[in-house]
């Protein structure tokens, strides 16, 4: 029987829900309901004033008075749109337009009657002042109560019968409040409000909106427990980034799926909705307080300016495309040898940035004929080098592509850079280039030495500079991306490694110091960005498995596959034997790095590009260990004894701090 009642009310809710979204009444109906119950109303007053004898007073007076209020009535209507809101989403401010409606009316009628009986006007005018607010009294009830219950029939006919979800809001301040409104007044909502947590101890211990206030120290496994709480709405706008990152990952280590109220500025039409409540990401977990950048600095040194980006629709050059859109640039030229990504990359910068002087070349920088004509016929004066094979164990498998496309690459880049004049050449490295342990980050320290070398030994004016930084959330092939895939397959997560740790940007933050760097020095500098502490990516796996609502080691298995060959367990910012150098920026410091013989260095890269087309993979691998001493490759495939790397590198001194 209870089965039969509830599939009874499902279907009916179901039918109501329909019938509501296809049906609405017309403003014209809500017009003439109102002109009926003013009509009403005021026949009713007249009846009650004069104790239902009918006899006691003139019906037709009445009738010719009752349509003067209708007309009254009327005017203020359209005035205030009373009739225009669908009654079943009646607000506080409808019922405040039906009040100010009414009220105006009362006012107007007993101006009139007043001037009525000093003027002896048509007895029509004369309208009794008992009358009049009995009338007002009435009418508002009638308005008022209508609307009300139409607004709640809705709600009940259309609400669904399953279960809610019991929810807290952090943050009791104006966010929470509207939070508190908004998921209130929609029936269609899935939302139980429990509690408010603020830590204004003001706030603490009262109730607001009928929703007690309490401490966020209450919120504990307990309190999640007795009150079945399954959701945290995390409403504070104005507050650091850095403690927002400790709620978040307090609320998720107590299991709880955590929803963020978007800014202000993103809201709908400037009216927030349920929803737009949005669950909260990994890179929510990470985030660090906003960065602040010298914009003056940036923009004066972008403004008119011709500059290239290479590498332009990858994940990093994107992102550095995007923050360039920002300034007064001359000229943007773009390349990439990726056409598909290139392709979204350019309908984006159409969509969203339409305004940009951008021009999009599909082009591989290994190509020195093709980058020649670029550098000719554009002239850039600033180059942001991000075009790399990134990819640590393709790279292992693949040697050859990694000094053909990183070094090779970069020697071009670098001097057509000096052949053309380039103002400024910004090259962006990789934690990994810092003692290197497999051939993608031996070949980045490679490409280091070649920028540091171009600006030692002069003969230019170009200004070199390197920016060195960690991983980057959500970078294509990074960990984020893959984790989240696994997981959506049902798992297992795979980790190489229990211990290994590992450095994390946000892209936009990364990019940002990137253009910071760029104008920082004179040219020749490591520049590297404060990373913040390292992260443990089996934490970050289970952080992730928690976001996606599942318990780790339950629900989804993390699995441990092993380094692979060339992985570190932890990421190095500097070698043993580099210290750094404050900037007017505390996030980006200048490493203070041994100094090398810069002309023998580039000759040896020079005779690694000429015969690497006939060498094999080891012999590369031990020919690039000769032109980087600290790489120490952690592939048994490769491994060079200290003799190889000292035989091979009789040419290079290395002078220690």
């Amino acid at each position: 029987m209870k089965k039969l009642h509830t599939n009874l009310v499902d279907y009916l809710s179901q039918k109501s829900r329909v019938f509501f979204r296809k049906h609405s009444l017309p403003r014209w109906m809500v017009f003439a309901f109102d002109g009926g119950a003013v009509i009403l109303t005021f026949l009713f007053s007249y009846i009650l004033r004069y104790n239902f004898e009918l006899q006691a007073f003139s019906f037709a007076l009445a009738i010719k008075q009752s349509l003067l209020i209708l007309g009254v009535f009327s005017i203020f209507e359209f005035i205030f749109r009373t009739f225009s809101g669908l009654i079943r989403h009646t607000t506080i401010q409808d019922i405040f337009n039906v009040l100010l409606t009414t009220t105006m009316t009362l006012f107007v009628l007993m101006v009139f009657t007043f001037a009525g009986q000093i003027s002896n006007w048509k007895a029509v005018f004369d309208i009794p002042g008992s009358i009049l607010i009995i009338n007002y009294v009435s009418l508002n009830a009638v308005l008022i109560i209508a609307r009300i219950s139409i607004k709640m029939f809705y709600e009940m006919v259309s609400v669904k019968s399953a279960v809610k979800k019991n929810i807290v809001i952090y943050g009791a301040g104006a966010m929470g409040v509207v939070v508190k409104r908004v998921v209130s007044s929609d029936a269609q909502n899935e939302y139980n409000i429990v509690a408010f947590l603020d830590s204004d101890k003001k706030l603490q211990r009262k109730n607001l909106d009928g929703i007690p206030v309490f401490n966020p120290t209450k919120l504990s496994s307990s309190f999640i427990e007795k009150n079945k709480v399954e959701t945290m709405v995390f409403a504070i706008n104005d507050i650091l980034a850095s403690r927002k990152r400790e709620i978040y990952s307090f609320a998720v280590d107590l299991g709880l799926e955590v929803l963020q109220v978007p800014v202000i500025s993103d809201w709908l039409n400037g009216s927030f909705e349920v929803k737009q409540l949005k669950k909260i990401k990994v890179q929510d977990l990470l985030s660090r307080d906003p960065i602040q950048l010298n914009m003056k600095r940036i923009a004066n040194g972008l403004r008119d300016r011709t500059i290239l980006v290479t590498g332009a629709a990858g994940s990093i050059g994107s992102e550095i495309v995007r923050q360039l859109t920002r300034f007064n640039v001359g000229q943007l030229i773009l390349v990439d040898n990726a056409e598909t990504p290139m392709f979204h990359l350019e309908n984006e910068l159409l969509e969203h940035f339409a305004h940009a002087p951008v021009r999009t070349i599909l082009a591989d920088v290994t190509d020195q004929f093709r980058m020649d004509r670029i550098f000719r016929d554009f002239r850039p004066e600033f180059v942001f080098h991000a075009a790399a094979y990134k990819h640590v164990p393709l790279m292992e498998r693949n040697p050859y592509e990694a000094i053909r496309v990183n070094v090779g690459g970069t020697t071009i880049m670098t001097n057509l850079a000096v052949k053309y004049d380039v103002v400024k050449f910004v090259m962006v490295s990789t934690d990994k280039a810092v003692n290197p342990t497999n051939v993608m980050g031996a070949s980045k320290r490679t490409c280091e030495q070649i920028l540091r070398s171009r600006a030692n030994l002069g003969g230019n004016t170009t200004q070199f500079v390197i920016t060195r930084f960690g991983n980057v959330l959500g970078s294509n092939g990074s960990v984020i991306p893959i984790f989240r895939k696994q997981i959506e397959e049902g798992g297992p997560v795979t980790v190489t490694h229990p211990e290994i740790t590992r450095y994390f940007m946000t892209i936009p933050e990364a990019c940002q110091l990137v253009l910071e760097a760029g104008f920082m020095g004179s040219g020749g500098e490591i520049f590297v960005f404060d990373m913040g502490e390292p992260v443990k990516i089996a934490d970050l796996a289970r952080q992730m498995i928690k976001l996606s609502g599942y318990e780790p080691d339950k629900d989804i298995q993390i699995e441990y596959t092993g380094l692979r060959p060339g992985e570190k367990l932890y990421e190095e910012l500097l070698t043993d034997h580099e210290k750094t150098l404050p900037t007017y920026n505390a996030k980006v410091k200048i490493a203070e790095v041994a100094d090398f013989d810069h002309e023998a260095t580039l000759s040896k890269i020079v005779s690694l590009l000429n015969s690497c087309e006939k060498l094999d993979d080891k012999e590369l691998v031990k020919k690039l260990s000769a032109i980087v001493p600290e790489f120490q490759s952690s592939n048994h495939l490769y491994e060079t004894s200290p003799k190889d790397s000292k035989e091979d590198s009789v040419e290079l001194e290395v002078y220690p701090d």
